[in-house]
């Protein structure tokens, strides 16, 4: 399935909505800064384990959650900091 990362001021989100280019997403998000993809959610997988070794839960099982579920869009999560 192919993923979309979308960075906004205020989280980083992956979706699995269809979009024709990245300004369809910009129209989308009010706050948006940049984003990435479409991308196969292996790629996603291993480029977020990668940048963000924070994730919580894992970019494996965050990623999963999502091509599994039925929503379009899911904020990532990552580990509180102490």
């Amino acid at each position: 399935m192919k993923l979309c990362i979308i960075y906004t001021e205020d989280n980083i989100r992956l979706s699995k909505k269809r979009y024709g280019s990245w300004r369809e997403i910009q129209d989308e998000y009010a706050d948006y800064k940049t984003s990435l993809g479409p991308w196969e959610d292996e790629e996603v997988i291993e480029f977020l384990a990668d940048e963000y070794p924070s994730l919580e839960p894992s970019a494996q099982k965050q990623v999963s959650a999502l091509v599994t579920g039925p929503e379009q869009e899911r904020v990532l999560t990552f580990r509180r900091q102490q």
